[in-house]
């Protein structure tokens, strides 16, 4: 995994030793309004951590690619990951703490992870779930070229009732 700069972010590929810093932010109770929880214990995130800088599930077929996300020469604010399939499909995520929302900051971060996964990992369709209740993202990833998904789609069973499914087509190399 390479670092990847943008005009006001670093993303650095994560690495066990990110998560001193990292769960300071990730304990930000206002980023789980809709899902998830902060870590258990910073040792917890440790050992997460540690076991993603394999970059590889533990069968090998998928790609786990993490970065942190860091405003220059300052401490992380969040971070963004994907999980790169067989078949070259590859979701996404990311999670910023809440004192950098509504600065473009997640934009730039999440498009510099997109043109990464396209031109270096062959990503093909980009996918993201989010809860419905959650507008901030869903104004993300629209504004990345992110649709809903057709009613049809397989991957839609995967979802509970609350959630969508989101996804862009990358353009062919």
């Amino acid at each position: 995994m390479r670092t990847l700069e943008t005009a006001a972010l670093t993303l650095e590929p994560q690495r066990a030793q990110h998560a001193d810093e990292m769960f300071t932010v990730l304990s930000d109770p206002a980023i789980y309004e809709y899902e998830n929880q902060p870590p258990a214990s910073l040792d917890a995130l440790r050992r997460r951590y540690a076991a993603l800088e394999s970059r590889r599930s533990p069968d090998g077929r998928e790609q786990w690619l993490n970065w942190v996300i860091r405003l220059p020469g300052g401490a992380p604010i969040g971070y963004v990951q994907a999980t790169v399939y067989p078949d070259r499909r590859t979701a996404i995520a990311y999670e910023l703490g809440s004192a950098w929302w509504g600065r473009g900051l997640a934009r730039q971060a999440v498009e510099a992870m997109l043109v990464e996964l396209v031109s270096q990992h062959g990503a093909r369709r980009l996918t993201a779930v989010l809860k419905q209740r959650n507008l901030r993202s869903l104004h993300l990833l629209r504004r990345l070229g992110f649709e809903p998904a057709a009613p049809d789609d397989p991957l839609r069973q995967h979802l509970d009732d609350d959630e969508w499914l989101m996804h862009r087509e990358a353009p062919h190399a």
